[in-house]
C-alpha cells in the first residue's frame, strides 16, 4: 500500500486519507464526494480554514481577499492558474476577510490580497499584493519544493 496524506474536506469538514499516488487523479471526500485536490481554488469558511491549515499534509496556500478589493479580483484568475499548475501537489483556498474578520485578525492580515502558505500545521511563508501565477508558483516551489 502506498503512503497516504491527510486532507480535510472544505465542504463537510471530514478528514480523508488519500494515497499519494492518487493525488493527481482527483480524489474525492469519502463522506460527501466533494473534490479534495482537483486543481481548483476552494472557498473556505472559518471551520474549513482552521482544519485545513492545521491538519492537512499537503501544503495549502490561502488567498485572503475581499469582494471590494480591485487587486484581489484582478489576481483571482492568476491564483486559479497557479492552482491548476500545481494540482495534486498543493491545495489552494480563499477566505473572504470581510466575512471572517476574526480569522484575518488571527492571521495578522494587514493588507489584501495576502497569500499565506501553510505546511505541517504552521505558516511557512507569506506574500502580499497581487501576483501573477508564475510568481505564486515560484514562491511555493521555493518555500516547500513543489514540483510541476
Amino acid at each position: 500500500m502506498s503512503e497516504a496524506v491527510k486532507l480535510s474536506c472544505a465542504t463537510c469538514g471530514q478528514m480523508n486519507r488519500v494515497p499519494k499516488d492518487r493525488l493527481a487523479h482527483g480524489p474525492k471526500c469519502g463522506s460527501c464526494g466533494a473534490p479534495l485536490a482537483d486543481g481548483k481554488v476552494m472557498e473556505l469558511d472559518a471551520a474549513a480554514h482552521d482544519k485545513a491549515t492545521r491538519g492537512d499534509d499537503l501544503p495549502l496556500i490561502v488567498d485572503y481577499w475581499a469582494a471590494w478589493c480591485g487587486p484581489c479580483r484582478a489576481m483571482a484568475p492568476e491564483f486559479a492558474k497557479a492552482a491548476q499548475a500545481l494540482a495534486g501537489q498543493v491545495r489552494f483556498g480563499k477566505l473572504d476577510t470581510e466575512a471572517h474578520p476574526d480569522i484575518a485578525g488571527r492571521a495578522r492580515i494587514q493588507g489584501i490580497p495576502a497569500l499565506i502558505l501553510y505546511h505541517g500545521g504552521r505558516e511557512v511563508g507569506r506574500l502580499t499584493g497581487a501576483r501573477p501565477a508564475s510568481q505564486i508558483i515560484d514562491f511555493i516551489r521555493t518555500t516547500v519544493g513543489a514540483r510541476t
